[in-house]
């Protein structure tokens, strides 16, 4: 029987938080990560995860202080769900998903959300995976869609109306980031010390607020790319990604 492990105040500073174990250039982003989190347990954050070495883990909390530009109420929020490597193909992404599933109908929860794609991208869900749980896309910004879990009759939630933009006034390339990841840290400096290098104007735009999460102009789940005013990913960037989009 798999053994997890939810982080509380008592143990988060012990247990690793799954993403960029044993890397030490990300131990700043997983410093900040862990301080984050720390934050958000007051909100009814849950960061469960399998007792092991391992990517494997899910991350959800309630949708109206959760840092995402989507509205709604009474419902949850998946953040990332990530089983990796040979923890992969034994039920356990089945297990935490319904943990989370349990937990909001526990908690007398509407419902459960989470942002997937149209054609997997990465650090966004599995369109597939949840629909063999029965979520259903709920909205849609181009192809990224919002699914949800419901659990009673009342209203759906939907992606923020700042959130349909995908645009912003700067051409210049712009990044929006936050500490919901512990990879941004690391990417944010090697940007910059590249930007500065190459003599590239390279704008970051930290999202370090709830106000600030629910009125991004975009699609954002921790990491958002514009290029001459235009959203173009969500995938973090290196140093190598950038200049090949550059080019």
């Amino acid at each position: 029987m798999n053994e997890y492990i939810n982080l509380d105040e008592k143990n988060i500073k012990e247990e690793h938080i799954c993403c960029a174990i044993g890397d030490p250039k990300h131990q700043d982003g997983v410093d900040k990560k862990k301080e984050w989190i720390k934050s958000k347990l007051k909100d009814g954050h849950v960061f469960r995860k399998l007792n092991a070495r391992g990517k494997i883990f899910i991350e959800y909390e309630p949708l109206e202080t959760a840092w995402v530009p989507i509205n709604g109420k009474n419902y949850m929020y998946i953040y990332c769900l990530w089983v990796a490597g040979s923890f992969k193909g034994k039920g356990i992404g089945k297990e935490l998903l319904g943990y989370a599933i349990e937990d909001a109908k526990n908690k007398k929860m509407s419902g459960i959300c989470t942002i997937v794609t149209q054609k997997k991208k990465p650090f966004i869900g599995d369109k597939k995976f949840f629909e063999h749980f029965g979520f259903k896309v709920v909205d849609t910004i181009n192809d990224y869609e919002l699914m949800a879990l419901q659990f009673d009759a009342t209203e759906t939630p939907k992606f923020s109306d700042s959130a349909r933009k995908m645009e912003i006034d700067n051409k210049d390339f712009t990044i929006y980031y936050s500490n919901e990841c512990p990879y941004v840290e690391y990417e944010v400096k090697e940007l910059t010390d590249y930007a500065k290098d190459k003599n590239i104007k390279l704008n970051f735009i930290k999202i370090d607020s709830l106000e600030k999460a629910k009125n991004a102009p975009c699609v954002f789940n921790n990491w958002a790319n514009f290029y001459k005013g235009r959203f173009i990913s969500n995938t973090i960037l290196n140093a190598n990604a950038l200049e090949k989009l550059l080019k």
